[in-house]
């Protein structure tokens, strides 16, 4: 039992040395000195087993004798002699003298006897009660002592606040005297002002070891929160000695996971300065929890995140993605990365430190937690990594991730690549050389019409087909691999317009290989084509009537009217093709796209019209629908392209006219289009009917393979390649459970994050 101190022993008069040494002179059973070489207990607070000071070990030595049956007649009047000492024996072992022997009733050695199924029981009960005795002498100590020890703390000899601080870290070790102190708010309140003003570094050790044992309870975080331990732990950062950072930093995670309003207050403490110089330090397990801590200040707070940046922390989080190995920091930098890369101002800061490159090594790892964080900061960063270099190895990772069964990750490798084929022609080139055109394709097939996977995958075919090298070998590709098919079935119902604008322009590449032209058609895409082109003018144009544009997925009606035609375009080129477009009464509403407000439409509403009026009968459709009186005024037009084409419909229809019409658009043409040119008419007059209209150098990249009309690479208001795919943050779900939702920015998602 523990010794119980009076009155004399805390005499408030006695000199305070005196005092110290008074408390480190008692023998106390409690395990206020003996808990020198414990450690804090777990957020449960539950005391272990193990505990030297809770349980007592009872050696006594008892010999027993074993019987077989019928080795001694009648036994019956010793057993009956010897019970009381059985039970004394297997219930209370302690109190047996030693060396006693007990005549033993088992019969069978492998079944024990009901006295000896009690021991063991009766033995927990009897540990159990040794506890509580133990619990309530160390509550009572702590109690006591608590006013003590809080004057002590107070005093201005530096010697004695150590002493005493010391006292108290012994006390904070055990739980029953830890929750003793933490319902006191003078006690943590003076171990904070001591932590806060100490230069002795053995005295911050204590102070912060305290603290560190009190966070591991929620009554404890909120006593040091009220007593302004924030701030004091924020300072603490700061010093040199390991141990002191270690109890601080675990101290602010706690908080920071646990009590309310301990986020806001680190941070007006300049707690996130002060963290950030600590990921140069080389302790996996301490930069593991310095990370988590970045992560939980930086989620949904753009203020922390360039704070962050400002003390550069996207350096010092890619270098240890580079250079570290222990998963669990792997993981939770990964976390912080996968925050700060929905941040413009932090991607760039990531991409240029290496980032992407650092966070690819690890998609081939074994652990699926940090391969599903690395792909979605990845995804997130890929938008501004595409004029990166030295991405090959990452690339060709991608490539071979397109082959699983998770969905999420197929999310991020088709978004990663359709982000990082974008206006890069190295890129696309080594994507289409590593069969990554199969593997799209193979990707779109697994995804059942799952938009979040089935968009990207064909933005990146639809990039991987059109301005690179390999452009034509990626073209051919889809057909030879049986994409055709599944890419046209996607323009079916029910529409998801991003898919659709993202397919209308991947067909539009696919027709300009001349082989390809035949199984689009057969394919069914000319029909789906102009069915979408007839819906979304009318979608337009009612909604244009009210004066505002229309969205539909965050996509504009005039985008797919203005993709729809220019596929339809390339697709005249086929006579077999014209014919079928022709048939389908698409005349009237391509003239009335002459009208549009939108100059890409007009463009690509002539360049169609061109096409068709390779047929004489064609033409005479187009003449009769009043084509004549637009075209006209598009002659004005100070888009290049857009005059050439309206040219090139007014001759072709004034062929079989009159001699006085012919004049009058020789003359209009004269005088607008070529009145720079005067010897362009006669090019013009001279050229094939067959052939293509001119081609202008701005319209393309040199180089680039010309195609007449309606280049490959026009930029078709974002509607070839711009539209980058864009953040995700989740989390992943991250991280971020992930919530694709489709297409908008994932702003802190952790999904799995």
């Amino acid at each position: 039992m523990a010794v119980l101190l009076n009155t004399s022993e805390l005499n408030l008069a006695r000199d305070p040395v005196t005092k110290v040494s008074d408390w480190q002179s008692y023998r106390y059973d409690s395990g206020i000195q003996s808990g020198a070489a414990t450690t804090a207990h777990s957020l449960r607070g539950t005391a272990e087993e193990s505990d030297p000071e809770y349980s007592k070990k009872y050696t006594t030595t008892t010999t027993t004798t074993t019987y077989t049956q019928g080795s001694i007649p009648d036994m019956e009047s010793q057993f009956a002699m010897t019970r009381g000492q059985r039970v004394q024996a297997a219930m209370f072992p302690d109190t047996m003298m030693e060396g006693t022997q007990i005549l033993s009733t088992q019969v069978d050695l492998g079944q024990q006897t009901n006295i000896q199924k009690l021991s063991e029981p009766s033995q927990m009960l009897k540990t159990a009660i040794v506890h509580l005795i133990n619990y309530q002498d160390d509550a009572e100590l702590a109690i006591r002592a608590v006013p003590e020890l809080t004057k002590l703390l107070n005093d201005e000899d530096p010697v004695v606040v150590n002493k005493a601080a010391m006292i108290v870290n012994q006390l904070a070790r055990k739980e029953a005297s830890r929750r003793a102190l933490m319902q006191s708010p003078q006690m943590v309140a003076a171990v904070v002002r001591t932590m806060q003003n100490t230069s002795d570094m053995e005295t911050a050790r204590c102070t912060t070891s305290i603290l560190h044992n009190l966070s591991h309870h929620r009554e404890g975080l909120l006593s040091i929160f009220k007593s302004g331990g924030i701030p004091a732990l924020v300072r603490m950062l700061s010093s040199p000695m390991e141990s002191v950072l270690f109890y601080a930093i675990t101290t602010l995670h706690n908080l920071l996971l646990h009590q309310e309003g301990a986020k806001m207050a680190v941070r007006l403490a300049d707690g996130l300065q002060k963290m950030v110089p600590l990921l140069q330090k080389s302790n996996p397990k301490f930069l593991a929890i310095t990370t988590d801590c970045l992560q939980l200040l930086s989620y949904g707070n753009q203020e922390s995140k360039l704070i962050i940046l400002a003390n550069g922390g996207p350096e010092g989080l890619v270098y240890i993605m580079q250079h570290h190995t222990y998963e669990k920091l792997l993981w939770t930098t990964s976390r912080v990365l996968k925050v700060l890369s929905v941040c413009p101002s932090n991607k760039p800061a990531i991409v240029e430190a290496g980032g992407m490159q650092a966070l690819g090594k690890h998609l081939t790892g074994s652990s699926p937690r940090l391969v599903q964080n690395c792909l979605w900061t990845l995804r997130n960063l890929s938008d501004a990594a595409t004029k990166q270099d030295g991405l090959d190895g990452l690339l060709q990772i991608l490539v071979t991730q397109l082959s699983s069964t998770d969905l999420n990750v197929l999310t991020c490798s088709t978004g990663i690549l359709s982000n990082l084929t974008c206006n890069n022609g190295r890129n696309k080139a080594l994507v289409t050389q590593d069969n990554g055109v199969e593997s799209l394709i193979q990707a779109i097939l697994r995804a059942e019409q799952k938009e979040d996977i089935t968009e990207p995958a064909v933005c990146a075919l639809r990039h991987l087909t059109s301005r690179h090298p390999d452009a034509e070998l990626a073209q051919n590709a889809v057909r030879q691999h049986y994409g055709i098919p599944t890419i046209v079935k996607l323009l079916n119902q029910p529409h998801y317009w991003p898919v659709i604008k993202a397919t209308v322009g991947l067909i539009r590449n696919l027709a300009l290989c001349p082989v390809n032209q035949g199984p689009i058609r057969d394919a069914g895409a000319i029909t789906n084509l102009v069915r979408l082109l007839v819906k979304s003018h009318q979608d337009a144009q009612r909604h244009t009537t009210a004066s505002s544009q229309t969205y539909q997925d965050g996509v504009r009606m005039e985008e797919i009217v203005e993709g729809c035609t220019g596929a339809l375009h390339i697709l005249a080129r086929d006579p077999i093709n014209r014919c079928e477009i022709i048939g389908l009464q698409t005349i009237p509403l391509l003239v009335q796209l002459l009208y549009s407000p939108i100059e890409n439409v007009k463009r690509v509403a002539a360049g169609v019209l061109c096409e068709l009026a390779l047929d004489k009968q064609a033409a005479e459709m187009i003449d009769a629908e009043g084509a004549s009186a637009p075209l006209m005024e598009l002659l004005h037009s100070s888009n290049e392209g857009i005059a050439t084409y309206a040219a090139a419909v007014l001759f072709r229809i004034s062929e079989d006219k009159n001699a006085d019409y012919k004049k009058r658009v020789s003359v209009e043409l004269t005088h607008s289009l070529f009145k720079h040119d005067p010897g362009a008419w006669e090019a013009t007059h001279s050229m094939q009917l067959e052939g293509q209209p001119p081609v202008y150098s701005d319209e393309m990249e040199p180089g680039y393979p010309q195609y007449g009309g309606y280049p490959a690479d026009m930029p078709m208001d974002h509607m070839m390649e711009p539209d980058l795919h864009d953040m995700v943050d989740g989390g992943y779900p991250i991280d971020v459970e992930y919530d694709p939702m489709l297409r908008q920015p994932y702003h802190d998602q952790y999904n799995h994050a």
